[in-house]
């Protein structure tokens, strides 16, 4: 996904790191929850829980992730702040 979607963004105005941490959340997300969930179905199996009640415990969980996912996306300060303070970012 990097070698389409950076220089897509790079031309919107995104900055390189931001783009990473929002990828990162992303695949995360993506994961863990269903349809794809490779880690989600792995847990359940290996474990022998179903993953409906894994589903229904990790539910605050997935919700947490996406706030936070849509707080770094649209609030670029919030994920910037510390990489300017360190002087990784121009």
């Amino acid at each position: 996904f990097t070698p389409i979607f950076l220089p897509i963004c790079m031309n919107l105005g995104m900055d390189p790191v931001q783009f990473g941490i929002i990828l990162v959340f992303n695949l995360s997300l993506g994961t863990i929850t269903p349809p794809v969930g490779p880690i989600l179905f792995t847990g359940c199996k290996v474990s022998g829980i179903s993953i409906d009640d894994v589903i229904k415990t990790l539910l605050p969980f997935f919700l947490v992730i996406f706030v936070v996912l849509m707080l770094v996306t649209f609030i670029p300060a919030i994920s910037m702040t510390i990489p300017e303070m360190m002087g990784l970012i121009k």
